[in-house]
């Protein structure tokens, strides 16, 4: 996105006015020029002088007008230099965003998230990214149909492309009826690809797994997760690896699996390894992650089926010492929760090696 990245900085820039030494009155003509070379060096310029300063955001919010109509002009480096210099003024600006939006930008922008050049498909999307992030815009872009390009995104757009994708369809998924939408496209194997291609502990993992947290209240997106390849494993991994956040979401989403229909989902969680992670949730998560880790192993170890390997009994008597001790404020219960935590890690040993050795070779 055009915000992030830049070495220019607010002093660099400067205030507008200052810079390219051009009254707003003068920029504003020739952003409305009907000669397009004017036209498309006024949206470069509006481009710079956006990317850094706040006030010139606010004192040049009157181009966003002449800057839609350009995303219309049919000629892709005006288009271009229009929705760069858009997306600037929406950056860290309430009010532009909200004017982009009434001045009928998702139109045009709806047809670039489709477009087959990926340098326009991926300014398309950074701009509903940051467009999304207004509550105030959010029914609008759904009403406009950006669901199913963004869902396709994160199956086929550039890397970029498919992180500001899934960003931005969290951000959507906030309003009503927006997951049925988020649903009806697909987008279990996408986000899972996508979560297995990053870093665990990134913020795009935190929107992926809070995206499945609410998405697995379907039966049709549990269904799809246990399909996808991997799919409840790289959830189980974010739950290992991943930030405080991002875990809390990997075990809500865990959680909301094995509370819709324990007997048809305890087991698939079981054979991932999950619960090593689990018990260090317990004594080191949030105290939301801390309590749904708590609640999982709960059923989780009600589980009929009994592995030789799975030690069962002992699993029951450290987990039931865990969370009897880790309910109060003790800090020498906690001391001794974390301990028994270690054994247990020494119990489940032998089954996480063989877990790690089927990540290995899988």
């Amino acid at each position: 996105m055009e915000s992030s990245g830049s070495s220019v900085s607010g002093e660099e820039t400067g205030d507008y006015g200052s810079f390219w030494g051009s009254p707003v009155a003068d920029l504003l003509e020739r952003i409305r020029s009907y000669d397009e070379d004017c036209r498309l060096e006024a949206a470069m310029e509006i481009r710079w002088l956006t990317k850094t300063s706040s006030k010139n955001r606010r004192q040049l919010a009157d181009t966003v007008g002449p800057l839609v109509s350009m995303l219309r002009s049919g000629n892709q480096e005006c288009a271009e230099a229009a929705m760069l210099a858009l997306l600037n003024l929406a950056v860290k600006d309430e009010r532009n965003k909200v004017k982009i939006v009434d001045a009928g930008a998702l139109d045009p922008l709806h047809f670039f998230l489709k477009s087959a050049d990926p340098a326009l498909q991926e300014y398309a999307t950074g701009s509903i990214l940051t467009l999304s992030a207004s509550s105030m815009n959010k029914a609008a872009i759904l009403s406009a149909g950006a669901i199913p390009p963004l869902v396709a995104i994160l199956s086929n757009g550039t890397p970029q492309a498919k992180i500001d994708a899934a960003a931005a369809l969290f951000n959507l998924s906030s309003i009503p009826n927006c997951l049925a939408v988020i649903l009806s496209s697909h987008p279990i194997p996408p986000i899972i690809n996508l979560l297995k291609t990053i870093k665990k502990s990134s913020k795009t993992a935190v929107k992926c797994c809070s995206l499945l947290e609410s998405l697995l209240k379907f039966d049709e997106a549990r269904t799809a997760l246990t399909r996808v390849k991997g799919g409840v494993l790289t959830v189980v991994e974010v739950l290992e690896e991943g930030s405080i956040v991002g875990r809390e979401h990997a075990v809500g989403a865990l959680l909301t699996m094995c509370k819709s229909d324990r007997e048809k989902y305890r087991e698939i969680i079981l054979n991932e390894g999950v619960i090593p992670g689990l018990l260090e949730l317990t004594v080191q998560g949030t105290p939301s992650a801390q309590s749904k880790a708590r609640e999982l192993l709960q059923l989780l170890r009600k589980s009929p089926y009994r592995r030789p390997e799975f030690q069962a009994d002992t699993v029951e008597n450290i987990v039931c010492s865990i969370v009897s001790r880790i309910d109060g404020d003790d800090q020498v219960g906690v001391a001794m929760a974390k301990k028994m935590l270690a054994e247990m890690v020494q119990v489940s040993m032998e089954q996480s090696l063989r877990h790690l050795q089927h990540r290995a070779f899988a």
